[in-house]
């Protein structure tokens, strides 16, 4: 159900301004069926809440939504986030399916929160099926053993980063990392602590991160972070503090404390790159640091 939370704002009304919004109850019945039929229409979440403020008008004026769900990041902005609000925790027995806020210049009243409160109950289901869905999507990006994004996550957010990167004029940089001599580990040690090692270095690397970059384990024991408005020199600095940090790692599997360290390739958008022109860089520049002695990250263009 949809539960009010405390600092829900209403005022008193008549229920003459709720006829005024509704209108007669045919044309209420006909507002209620095109509201659930347009909430069968998407599994997009943020879409449903764009169709249901469409519908919602036709028996609540509002100036704008705010939905949030915090476990899948989602927080939609739709219309103008005016002063007076009524807020709700959504929900389907303890599930929780996000908050949901209404926005105004003028107050609700109490008869218009209880028909919001009343067609919210058309957007619950939908909605769940929506977030379902997004999270199967979600977790279909996510390599299983490291819980960091695969590789197919990586293609398409490299194509993604580079049409935001060309938009803004910013600068974007990737990094490919690659455990040096991982394939001793797994024959010296057996493949259940080689793969504690691969958990160890990943979480150390999300360490090291900022919010905004993105680590993707492409495969093996190679993993690539994506790094939104950050130019050459602040990627290799990046790149070398994740070097020392997983050197130092206290890397204990199993009782056996292995030794660990990284190799890194680094290299920023240019003008004229494409994905795998920008990943191709990366890729020679951690070539030339294995082939230099390993534990080092080179930088594409240069030396660190």
């Amino acid at each position: 159900m949809a539960t009010p939370q405390p600092y829900l704002e209403a005022s008193s009304g008549d229920t003459t301004a709720l006829y005024r919004l509704a209108g007669s109850s045919a044309e209420t019945l006909q507002l209620a069926l095109g509201l659930s039929r347009a909430l069968q229409t998407s599994l997009d979440p943020s879409r449903l809440v764009d169709l249901f403020s469409d519908h919602m008008q036709g028996f609540v004026c509002h100036d704008g939504m705010l939905y949030r769900n915090d476990a899948l990041d989602i927080q939609h902005r739709l219309g103008d986030q005016a002063r007076h609000r009524c807020t709700y925790s959504l929900n389907i027995g303890d599930e929780p399916l996000g908050e949901l806020v209404f926005c105004r210049a003028s107050k609700f009243s109490v008869a218009e929160t209880a028909l919001m409160e009343d067609y919210l109950c058309y957007l619950l289901y939908p909605l769940r099926n929506a977030l379902l869905y997004q999270t199967a999507l979600h977790m279909a990006q996510k390599d299983p053993l490291t819980g960091v994004y695969n590789r197919g996550a990586l293609d398409e957010a490299l194509y993604r980063e580079i049409g935001y990167s060309r938009r803004q004029s910013g600068n974007l940089s990737l990094v490919i990392l690659d455990i040096d001599r991982f394939k001793n580990i797994n024959d010296d040690y057996g493949h259940i602590i080689g793969d504690c090692v691969l958990k160890a270095v990943a979480a150390s690397i999300q360490d090291c991160m900022r919010t905004a970059d993105q680590l993707f384990r492409y495969g093996g024991e190679e993993f690539v972070v994506l790094m939104r408005d950050t130019d050459a020199r602040g990627a290799c600095l990046l790149a070398e503090r994740i070097r020392k940090a997983v050197e130092g790692l206290p890397c204990h599997c199993s009782g056996a404390d292995i030794p660990v360290t990284i190799s890194a390739g680094v290299s920023t958008l240019r003008a004229d790159d494409t994905a795998h022109s920008l990943f191709d860089q990366a890729d020679q520049a951690l070539y030339l640091a294995k082939q230099q002695g390993r534990n080092q990250v080179r930088c594409a263009g240069k030396d660190l």
